[in-house]
């Protein structure tokens, strides 16, 4: 149960990349669709020129296909049928031209973007799954078609083709592995705040606003807590900057000890974090709330030898009660936030006094 509480966390946190990858594989395609088309377009003018007019409609219905899916690929539903829709009769009619009557010899080049379209189309293990048989078989025809004899000159032409093959699926295969390794990393560096290791802004606000979405179609419940960190300049201006770095991941990791597998905690900016207690409402969040508050006043950080004491302010607002979007939620525990800040500071505020709503959140910085 808790592997799958981690997975759902993941799921939030990594989504929006899922969808910036997604778009990009859509571009690509759209590339691929419309270049393929222009290509086979321009094939058909030079068959008609050649007098193979049958060959040359075939060409010019597809050119016509092409164009209209690179159109419309970006309303696909199902990408990846998409993929599949284009690259398997491609590549069948790659292998086509290499034993169609009065084939070109050089025709067999196109066989070499085979591993580079299935893998940037599909990935490592899926393109290897498509592109290997097909170059197999392209490999085969060819040697059939050309009658090729097994002497020194025979050989020789065979050893080009595959090794040339064999080279580039090899070289495809080991560049994507590469590629995917760097775009994970650049993907968690994108999630993480790099001093404090939890997530980043940009990944807190997307797990939120999926997080609302859920609860939306479940009815479930969920808190957002805003938290600052009480008197930051001072501890930056007596003891450095490095003693603030180190104050933060002291908070972070106090936060990080409480929360459950399902929660999820976030550098909003400077010494502004947030928390997002999943499946839960505001008395259910209150005493946990209040626990990590005691635990950061009461759990100074030791630097130098020396206590630093630490402390923060909290705002809560749980959904739907407090707001039903993203940006209701967030003001209302900002709201709370700065009152709680304006009391005194050290503590937690869940709900509104009479009359604070009618205040705004800038005079209470004030």
């Amino acid at each position: 149960m808790v592997d799958g509480k981690r997975d759902d966390n993941k799921e939030l946190t990594t989504g929006h990349c899922a969808g910036l990858r997604e778009a990009g594989k859509r571009a690509l395609m759209r590339t691929i669709l419309l270049a393929t088309g222009l290509t086979l377009g321009g094939f058909a003018v030079l068959q008609t020129l050649a007098g193979n007019h049958l060959f040359a409609i075939l060409e010019l219905l597809c050119t016509v296909l092409l164009l209209f899916g690179g159109w419309r690929i970006g309303q696909a539903r199902q990408l990846d049928l998409w993929v599949y829709l284009y690259l398997i009769p491609t590549f069948a009619f790659i292998l086509y031209i290499i034993v169609m009557p009065d084939a070109s010899s050089a025709a067999f080049v196109w066989v070499y973007m085979i591993p580079l379209l299935a893998y940037l189309l599909l990935g490592k293990r899926r393109g290897f799954v498509l592109a290997a048989p097909f170059m197999l078989a392209a490999l085969l025809l060819y040697f059939e078609d050309n009658h090729l004899q097994l002497d020194a000159a025979g050989l020789i032409d065979l050893g080009n083709a595959t090794l040339c093959g064999v080279l580039i699926l090899f070289f495809v295969h080991i560049y994507d592995g590469l590629r995917m390794q760097a775009y994970e990393e650049l993907e968690r560096l994108a999630q993480t705040d790099s001093l404090t290791g939890v997530a980043s802004r940009g990944s807190f606000q997307h797990a939120l606003q999926l997080s609302i979405q859920e609860a939306e179609r479940s009815h479930g419940q969920l808190v957002l807590v805003l938290l600052d960190v009480d008197h930051f300049k001072q501890v930056n201006d007596r003891w450095g900057h490095e003693a603030g770095d180190m104050a933060l991941q002291h908070i972070c990791q106090i936060l990080q000890q409480r929360l459950r597998v399902t929660d999820l905690l976030g550098r909003l900016g400077g010494e502004e974090f947030g928390l997002l207690l999943r499946h839960t409402d505001s008395a259910g969040a209150d005493p946990l709330v209040e626990s990590l508050r005691q635990q950061i006043a009461e759990q100074p950080l030791q630097y130098d030898g020396q206590p630093i004491p630490l402390s923060a302010t909290f705002g809560l607002a749980a959904w739907p009660r407090d707001g039903r979007s993203a940006a209701e939620l967030y003001r209302s525990a900002d709201r709370r936030l700065y009152s709680g800040k304006a009391r005194g500071r050290n503590q937690l505020v869940s709900g509104d006094l009479p009359g604070e709503l009618l205040l705004d959140k800038f005079d209470l910085r004030l």
